[in-house]
Order: C-alpha cells, then structure tokens, then sequence
C-alpha cells in the first residue's frame, strides 16, 4: 500500500511537467487561414478553405485543406508567394497528393517563406484539368486568437 501511494504522486508530477513543456510550445503557433475563390477566369463556384498552423520556431506549417464545386479533379495544389491578394507568384510549396478533401498535411518553410506567410503574402491555389493555371485561390492571413 505505502509503495503504490508514493509511485502515484510521482507519475502526477511526471504528467504536469510533459504537459506544462508542451503548452508553451502550443501556445506559441499561429493560426492561418483562408477562402477558395475563383481565379483564371473560372466559371465555377469553389467553395472551402485552407486552416493551417505555422510553428515560429521551427516554420514547420501543418495545414488542412477542404475544397468542393470545382470543374473536375484536383490535380496539383501548391503554396505560392510572396504575393499580394490579386497577384500571382512563384511555388513557394508544393503539397503532396492524394488529392482528396479534406487533405492534411504539413511544409517546411524557410524564415523569409514563414516571413511571407504572416504578412499575408502566401496563397493556395487548386489546378485542375480545365484550369491548369489554378481554378481556385486561397489567399492566407495570420489570425489572431
């Protein structure tokens, strides 16, 4: 009985230490987002969004990607910037496939890539076989909590 009293608190303590050195880090993330829209002249009605988490520490993004009401398949999906809303850019990412909503998954940026991503300047857009240049955009913000 004495040894299983003393074992608990000491599995407690180990417990409240894990979880108070993974807050911070948690804490720490910030949140990205935004809306699919139209681009390239598309007739179409996307509709979905990217949500994604940018880690400042190491710029590892993990993201999540929901679309519906496009022309067909998707067929490249890709991270691009540095670019204002209206303008295009290079790749900054690519995002691997399958592509199928809802797709998760997570990129490593450079610091001027996250730079680029917290200052709005990075989109997501969705190419399909009727769009090859990209039917649906989503230009991305930091929000705040």
């Amino acid at each position: 009985m004495m040894l299983r009293s003393s074992i608990l608190p000491a599995m407690g303590l180990g417990c409240a230490i894990t979880v108070a050195a993974i807050a911070p880090a948690q804490a720490r993330s910030v949140h990205i987002s935004g809306q699919f829209a139209t681009e390239h002249g598309a007739t179409t009605t996307p509709s979905g969004g990217v949500m994604a988490w940018l880690n400042p520490k190491t710029n590892l993004v993990t993201y999540t990607i929901k679309w519906t009401g496009l022309s067909g398949k998707v067929t490249a999906i890709h991270f691009h910037g540095p670019a204002a809303p209206g303008q295009e850019a290079d790749v900054l990412a690519p995002v691997e496939g399958p592509y199928v909503s809802p797709l998760r998954g997570s990129v490593l940026l450079s610091s001027e890539q996250a730079h680029a991503l917290m200052t709005g300047q990075v989109y997501v857009n969705l190419h399909t076989d009727a769009y090859p240049n990209g039917e649906a955009r989503a230009q991305l913000s930091a929000q705040s909590r």
